[in-house]
C-alpha cells in the first residue's frame, strides 16, 4: 500500500483534474469521515459520520436528503413489494424478478433484516428535524444552505446488516463470505441542474456525488478487511497489506480499526471476511492489484482461478488505458462477496472468479465511477458502456493468451463472415446484437430513456441498458467510422471524467470528434423503440450500368454501406449517407468506395449504380461488417448465381 504522502500528492492531482473539469457545469461536494465499530455476533455497528457539504449550486437549498438503502431490506419495502410483483410476470415460462431477490425479504426473520437507523443529526451543531421514508431521509433544515456555502452535518446511526439478498449483506451460502458492504451508510443524495435526486431504492441502479472519505471501522481482529481507498495504517493491519518484509506491529485488544481513506470518489464499500486470502500485484508505474477471496483448502483450482484474475488484470491495464483512459487511482481491488458483480470506486465484488465478470465490473471503473453518470436515468450509458469495454477487454486477452481456458458464456463472441480484412476476426458484439434482436421480437422492448426502476419487466430492462446500450456504441462506429468511434470514447473520459455527463454530452462529443450531427441517432436509438430494416429491392441493367435499389422498411433511418463483388474477385463500397448527418464518414477500408448524395429519411427507396455489367456481379451485401443493428438480414444480401 501506497505512503500517506504519496495518497496526498495523488489527492491533489485528482482535485486539480476535478475543479479544472467543473469550469462550465458546477456540482455539489463532499467530504466524509466515519468512525464505526462492529460487533460480529450482533451483525450491527454503531456508527459517527460527520459531513462537509459544499452547495456549489446557484440555489438556496432548505432540505437535503439521505439515501439509508438497507432499509429495504424488510418485509413489504418498495423492493420486496416490487420483486413480487415482477414474479407473477412469467418470461419463457419463468418469473420475471431477479432471481437473488424474489420473494426472501418477505422472509426476513427481525435478526435477518436491514436497517439503518439515524439517532441524530446536526447541522453547524444545530439539532435537525428529519423523517423517514423508508430508504430516504428528508431532512427540513432549520437554516438554509446559501449557494457557494459549505455546512457540516454530525450524525449517530446504528445499522443491522441484513442476510445477503441483493449486493450487500451477510453471511451468502454461494460465497461463504461473511459481510459485503455496499450502501452501508447514510449517503447524501445528488442534489443537480435537474434538481435533488432522493431515488428510493427499489432495484437498482445509483446516484452520487463526488467527494474524499475518511473511514475507520473497527472489527474483531482476525477479520481481513478490503474495498475502496487506501489503508493508512498497514503496518497496524498486516494480512498483507505490509511493506513487504517488514513487521507487523498490531495493538492489543479484541479489535483492529482499519482506517481507509478515499479521495475524489462518489462511493465506498468494504468487505470482510477472516478466511480471506489476499493476493497483491504491483504494476509499475500504475495502480497495485489486491485479491481478497475466500480461501478453500485443499481447493488448488480455487485459488488458480482467482490468481487468474490478479494476473489477467495486470495483463488487459495498458490495452483498456490505450482505449478508454488512464486509470487514475493508485489502486484496484477485486473482493469475493456480493451476489454475482457489481461495481464500487477502485473496487467490486465478485461472487467467483470469472473474468468475465472481473473484466466488466473493472470497465465500470471507466463508465461509472469516473463519469458520475446518473445510472437511474441512464443506466444504458453505465451498463452498455461498460458491456461494450468489456467485450474488447476479453477479446484482447484471447487473443493475448492463444488457448486460454474460458467458458463461452463469459467470452460472448460468434463467428461473422465479412470480406473485410479488419473485421475477419470473430465479433466481440454478437451476444449484444442477438438479445437486441431477441428484445425486439418478444413485444416488450421499452426507450432506453426509461428510468431504471420503471421498467415494465427486468427482461425488458437489462437487454435494454446492457445490450442495446452495447449495441449503441459499436453501432456508433459504423456511422462515424470505427477509429473515430474510438476517438469519441477517448474524447469523453478526457472531458467528461469528475462531472456527471449525460446523454446529450456524449453526443456533442461525437458530434464535435466527427463533423456529423447526431441528434438523430440519440433521438431513434434512445427515445423510441424504432427498428432499423432495410434491404435490396431489386437489380437491373441500363444503358451499359447496373442500378441497385434499395429500400428503407424500418422506421429508424441509416446511412448505409454495400458492397458488390464481382466474378473476378474485385469489390466495390458503395458509400450512401444519411441526410440528417449532415457529413459522410471517412474511408474506413482499403477498397474502391464511391459515395453518393445523402438519402432523405422521407423517401423510402434509393438506387445505386455500377459501371459494371450485370452478369458481372456475383453478391451485392448491406452492412458487410454487420455492425447495423438490422431486424431482418435476410433482404440484405443478394447472391447471383450464373
Amino acid at each position: 500500500m501506497k505512503s500517506k504522502s504519496l495518497w496526498l500528492s495523488g489527492f491533489l492531482a485528482l482535485g486539480l483534474v476535478s475543479a479544472q473539469a467543473q469550469t462550465d457545469r458546477w456540482q455539489q461536494r463532499v467530504k466524509y469521515t466515519m468512525n464505526v465499530d462492529v460487533d460480529v455476533q450482533s451483525n450491527r455497528f454503531n456508527g459517527k459520520q460527520v459531513l462537509e457539504y459544499t452547495n456549489n449550486s446557484p440555489d438556496t437549498l432548505r432540505k437535503v436528503y439521505y439515501h439509508l438503502y438497507w432499509n429495504a431490506f424488510q418485509p413489504n419495502s418498495m423492493m420486496d413489494a416490487r420483486s413480487r410483483e415482477l414474479g407473477k410476470i412469467m418470461n419463457n415460462n419463468r418469473p420475471d424478478w431477479d432471481g437473488r431477490v424474489r420473494d426472501r425479504i418477505q422472509n426476513l426473520k427481525p435478526d435477518e433484516i436491514g436497517y439503518q437507523k439515524v439517532l441524530s443529526l446536526k447541522m453547524n451543531g444545530v439539532p435537525q428535524q428529519y423523517k423517514l421514508h423508508e430508504t430516504i431521509l428528508e431532512v427540513m433544515l432549520s437554516k438554509p444552505i446559501l449557494p457557494k456555502s459549505k455546512v457540516v452535518f454530525d450524525m449517530s446511526f446504528e445499522a443491522q446488516v441484513p442476510l445477503q439478498v441483493r449486493r450487500s449483506g451477510r453471511d451468502n451460502p454461494n460465497t461463504g463470505v461473511r459481510y459485503s458492504m455496499a450502501q452501508w451508510y447514510p449517503k447524501m443524495c445528488e442534489y443537480d441542474y435537474e434538481g435533488w435526486h432522493p431515488t428510493p431504492y427499489v432495484a437498482r441502479e445509483f446516484y452520487g456525488i463526488w467527494g474524499d472519505f475518511d473511514v475507520k471501522i473497527s472489527i474483531d481482529r482476525n477479520y481481513i478487511l478490503g474495498g475502496t481507498g487506501y489503508l493508512q495504517n498497514p503496518q497496524q493491519i498486516g494480512y498483507g497489506y505490509e511493506a513487504p518484509g517488514t513487521k507487523v506491529n498490531r495493538p492489543a485488544g479484541e479489535k483492529l480499526t482499519w482506517h481507509f481513506v478515499a479521495p475524489n470518489v462518489h462511493d465506498f464499500m468494504w468487505a470482510a471476511d477472516p478466511e480471506y486470502k489476499h493476493l497483491v500485484r504491483n504494476i509499475p508505474n500504475g495502480p497495485t492489484i489486491h485479491v481478497l477471496y475466500n480461501y478453500k483448502e485443499n481447493d488448488p483450482q480455487n485459488d488458480e482461478q482467482w490468481n487468474k484474475v490478479a494476473d489477467a488484470a495486470v495483463q488487459v491495464l495498458p490495452f483498456i488505458e490505450k482505449n478508454f483512459g488512464k486509470y487514475p487511482y493508485k489502486q484496484y481491488s477485486f473482493i469475493h462477496g456480493g451476489d454475482g458483480g457489481m461495481e464500487y470506486p477502485m473496487s467490486t465484488l465478485l461472487s467467483g472468479p470469472s473474468l468475465g465478470t472481473a473484466f466488466h465490473e473493472w470497465m465500470h471503473t471507466w463508465y461509472q465511477m469516473l463519469m458520475g453518470t446518473n445510472e437511474s436515468l441512464y443506466a444504458w450509458m453505465d451498463e452498455g458502456f461498460t458491456s461494450y469495454g468489456e467485450s474488447l477487454v476479453m477479446q484482447y486477452y484471447l487473443e493475448q493468451n492463444k488457448g486460454a481456458v474460458v467458458k463461452q458464456s463469459e467470452v460472448g463472441t460468434g463467428p461473422r463472415r465479412s470480406n473485410l480484412e479488419p473485421l475477419s476476426r470473430e465479433n466481440p458484439h454478437k451476444d449484444s446484437y442477438d438479445g437486441y434482436f431477441y428484445l425486439v421480437k418478444s413485444g416488450k422492448e421499452e426507450p432506453m430513456s426509461t428510468h431504471a426502476d420503471h421498467f415494465e419487466t427486468n427482461f425488458a430492462y437489462s437487454i435494454a441498458s446492457y445490450s442495446k446500450g452495447e449495441v449503441f456504441l459499436e453501432q456508433l462506429g459504423y456511422i462515424l467510422g470505427a477509429k473515430v468511434r474510438d476517438r469519441v470514447l477517448l474524447d469523453y473520459y478526457n472531458q467528461w471524467k469528475f462531472r456527471h455527463p449525460n446523454v446529450n454530452d456524449f453526443i456533442r462529443v461525437a458530434e464535435k470528434a466527427s463533423g456529423i450531427k447526431l441528434d438523430w441517432y440519440r433521438e431513434y436509438w434512445v427515445n423510441t423503440t424504432k427498428t432499423i430494416d432495410y434491404g435490396i429491392d431489386s437489380l437491373w441493367e441500363q444503358g451499359g450500368e447496373t442500378n441497385i435499389r434499395l429500400k428503407r422498411v424500418g422506421k429508424v433511418p441509416m446511412p448505409m454501406d454495400v458492397l458488390i463483388t464481382y466474378k473476378d474477385g474485385s469489390q466495390e463500397l458503395h458509400y450512401v449517407p444519411m441526410y440528417l448527418m449532415f457529413g459522410s464518414k471517412p474511408e474506413e477500408f482499403d477498397i474502391p468506395r464511391k459515395v453518393y448524395e445523402p438519402w432523405k429519411w422521407t423517401h423510402p427507396q434509393y438506387q445505386i449504380s455500377t459501371k459494371r455489367k450485370l452478369q458481372e456481379i456475383v453478391r451485392v451485401e448491406i452492412d458487410p461488417t454487420e455492425r447495423l443493428a438490422d431486424v431482418n438480414r435476410k433482404d440484405n444480401v443478394l447472391e447471383l448465381k450464373w
